[in-house]
């Protein structure tokens, strides 16, 4: 195959790169292909590449995402899971749905959503955790959410029987269009609650582990009325 050579500036070879990939890359990743990146028949157009600093993928980065934004193009760049990709914008999210739908895997269910959000806001927990904040059992959902890869096991608890730990996937974040789990509506506000609702079970749980002899003396110490 055989290049203009003007037509190769690091700014089209990177939005090839991100138009090629069906993932979010990353800057570190997109420095790796630049430098590994081989051609037998015209070595010099891959080598002129070979040297791109980090810093330079970057700039390079934001100078096609304004680019795209002020040409109006009917797809973004955008940052997403800790890397950058190519998106449709959601003013023609009507037309490419009527296109998907047929391929899309089903949507998630309500229950799959609330499961997944309370695994989101406390990973890592436990499915004993999981069913007894919904107060269901959540066997069906969490199989659902691992076959999707949206959630992962990510170790095992110390608690008795040492029940396995889910958290979430990079798959999550791609999913639902997030960088990091911060970009979760009411995340901040959500993690506190979930603290301070922990912060109270413990609490219960330790008051209702003290022998009944100690809780015995705390009433025998109460002051009697005359």
């Amino acid at each position: 195959m055989s290049y203009g050579i003007m037509t190769l500036d690091l700014k089209n070879v990177i939005e090839a790169l991100l138009f090629a990939a069906d993932r979010p890359l990353a800057t570190k990743e997109i420095r790796q292909i630049l430098a590994e990146a081989t051609d037998e028949e015209n070595p010099s157009a891959a080598g002129a590449f070979r040297n791109v600093r980090e810093a330079q993928v970057v700039a390079t980065l934001e100078e096609l995402r304004v680019g795209l934004d002020t040409q109006q193009h009917s797809f973004q760049l955008v940052e997403i899971a800790g890397g950058w990709r190519l998106v449709s914008r959601a003013e023609y999210a009507p037309w490419i749905k009527k296109l998907l739908d047929e391929a899309r895997p089903h949507r998630l269910s309500q229950p799959s959503l609330e499961t997944l959000s309370i695994i989101a806001l406390r990973q890592p927990i436990s499915r004993a955790d999981v069913a007894a904040i919904r107060g269901v059992e959540v066997d069906g959902v969490i199989k659902t959410l691992l076959e999707r890869d949206l959630i992962t096991i990510v170790g095992k608890s110390d608690a008795p029987g040492r029940p396995m730990l889910y958290g979430t996937t990079q798959r999550f974040l791609e999913h639902f269009g997030l960088r990091s789990l911060d970009d979760m509506p009411r995340a901040a506000e959500l993690r506190l609650q979930a603290a301070a609702l922990k912060t109270a079970e413990e609490k219960v749980g330790q008051a209702s582990s003290l022998p009944a002899e100690q809780t015995m003396d705390k009433q025998d110490a109460r002051p009697t009325g005359r």
